[in-house]
């Protein structure tokens, strides 16, 4: 188990123990007021603590080692934990809308408001707190797991603040003389839609992360990291392709290196890529660099002395996050062909500065 590895897996304890001792406060909340929006913050805590522990599994999974069956590793058991949590999260929302539309048609009368207030309030800090620093952890870390729980924690928050919010408005309408427990499942309805919307959007993430939907962040790193670490002798950088599996990451390119560069000088060269790709992005970083003999009309980008030059040196290529990720190299004027159809001009990019 990597130290990335164990990180998260030693927070998410930390996230499941806070979501049982939160749960128990919010349904004693709950039990003092008799309040239907209290409990729909109750009711999503079940689900934290559920997908908390599925986290917890996932990311223990995660860690474990590459072996034959899985050559890969078993990173992906956290995109399915997240999709599961994120699920869970819109099972949630939907059943707080219908605990409020049965309030709403039967009211019931509100007790020790003030109580509950008060202990919602302090889980709601909690929450938070624990939330950012889940989702802090996780994207450093590339968990999605321990990101979703985050982001698990952070909508509870919203909705706990939100509650807090327009209880503090009822009481003090109820404190005035006038009925307001109508205000009660409203508040509940409309928090029950921001869950539901929380979940859904780490849904779509999760199936974002299943194909292995390309992360452009992630990818405009690496561009500056090659380009912060670039030798004369790398002459075009094309073909870049990355994938995460959970905090594993796999990077794949082609570099066209000088012709007569020789095995041992060109396995240098890679190898001080593959180290500077390890030390920005962590020990869990796999590289893998094919490298390609340069043609004739690539001489004018190319400062290496050669037996082989064609033409004189006029400019480096230009490498960029869209160049990189391109299948085909720079062509002899110095354009990247983004469209497969290299007969499409119009797909091409001119990359002189």
């Amino acid at each position: 188990m990597t130290e990335a590895s164990k990180e998260n897996f030693n927070f998410q304890k930390i996230v499941a123990v806070v979501g049982v001792t939160l749960m128990a406060m919010k349904f004693l909340a709950y039990g003092l007021t008799g309040s239907v929006s209290i409990l729909t913050d109750a009711l999503e805590s079940i689900v934290n603590v559920v997908a908390a522990f599925v986290g917890l599994y996932a990311l223990y999974m995660s860690a474990k080692p590459a072996d034959r069956d899985h050559p890969f590793g078993h990173g992906k058991v956290e995109t399915i934990s997240a999709s599961v949590e994120g699920t869970l999260i819109t099972i949630a929302g939907g059943l707080i809308l219908l605990e409020s539309v049965d309030r709403l048609i039967n009211p019931s009368e509100i007790r020790d408001l003030d109580v509950g207030l008060i202990l919602i309030a302090v889980t709601a800090v909690v929450n938070l707190a624990v939330g950012r620093a889940a989702i802090s952890r996780g994207r450093r870390n590339r968990s999605a797991a321990l990101e979703a729980s985050g982001k698990h924690l952070c909508s509870d928050t919203l909705s706990s603040i939100g509650i807090i919010a327009g209880l503090a408005v009822m009481y003090a309408v109820q404190a005035l003389g006038y009925e307001a427990l109508w205000l009660d499942p409203v508040i509940a309805m409309f928090f029950g839609f921001v869950i539901i919307r929380t979940g859904v959007k780490v849904i779509r993430e999760c199936l974002h992360d299943v194909v292995d939907g390309s992360d452009e962040k992630l990818i405009s790193d690496v561009a500056d990291c090659l380009n912060d670490h670039r030798h004369y002798h790398w002459i075009d950088v094309y073909g870049l392709r990355i994938i995460k599996y959970g905090p594993r990451l796999y990077v794949d390119m082609r570099a066209v290196l000088p012709r007569d560069m020789t095995v041992e000088a060109a396995s240098v060269e890679t190898s001080e890529v593959e180290e500077a790709l390890c030390s920005r992005f962590g020990e869990s970083t796999d590289v893998s660099i094919t490298t390609v003999p340069c043609p004739d009309f690539i001489c004018r980008y190319c400062e290496y002395a050669c037996a082989h030059r064609a033409a004189q040196f006029e400019r480096s290529l230009e490498w960029t996050s869209r160049t990189l990720c391109c299948t085909n190299p720079h062509g002899p004027d110095g354009m990247v062909v983004f469209n497969l159809d290299e007969t499409d001009k119009s797909e091409m990019r001119d990359t002189r500065p």
